[in-house]
């Protein structure tokens, strides 16, 4: 898991819209949010809520991406569905969400499984971990890391 202070491993993410983003690096402030899957309840809200907020993070300087391990097929019909104005990334092979400690094992009416844990990161222009949220909970939380985004980032 990393934590506050610490550097992203090299590790790169091909977006939705086309273009590779190199986590290590970002050359500007990223909001890196991690969800469970494409287009149920919690997912699509939490992708909702960063898309009102899109414009506000563009204004602060700060781009934001989400990231599932669904594929990239997947993520674009997730995005013309509702309209989303963020890219997303796909980690089908799970390097990403491996090195960020959000692969997860749940559990879920007594039943055990790996799953994505809802978490986001505030990275720095310099690829440095400057603030993380772990075990999400949607109402409220797009609005929260823009706050942390204009202060941190």
């Amino acid at each position: 898991m990393l934590k506050q202070g610490e550097k992203i491993p090299a590790l790169k993410a091909m977006l939705s819209d086309g273009t590779e983003l190199d986590l290590s690096a970002p050359g500007q402030p990223l909001v890196l949010y991690f969800y469970p899957k494409d287009d149920t309840s919690g997912c699509t809200k939490e992708a909702q809520d960063f898309t009102l907020l899109a414009d506000e993070f563009a204004k602060a300087g700060v781009k934001v991406v989400g990231l599932s391990r669904d594929p990239m097929k997947k993520h674009d019909k997730f995005i013309e569905k509702y309209g989303l104005k963020v890219p997303l990334a796909s980690d089908e092979d799970g390097t990403i969400s491996d090195a960020f400690g959000t692969w997860v094992e749940k559990s879920m009416y007594g039943r055990k499984y790996m799953g994505m844990e809802r978490a986001t990161y505030l990275i720095g222009a310099d690829g440095r971990v400057l603030e993380a949220w772990r075990k999400v909970k949607v109402p409220g939380h797009a609005s929260e890391v823009l706050k942390a985004a204009r202060v941190t980032a």
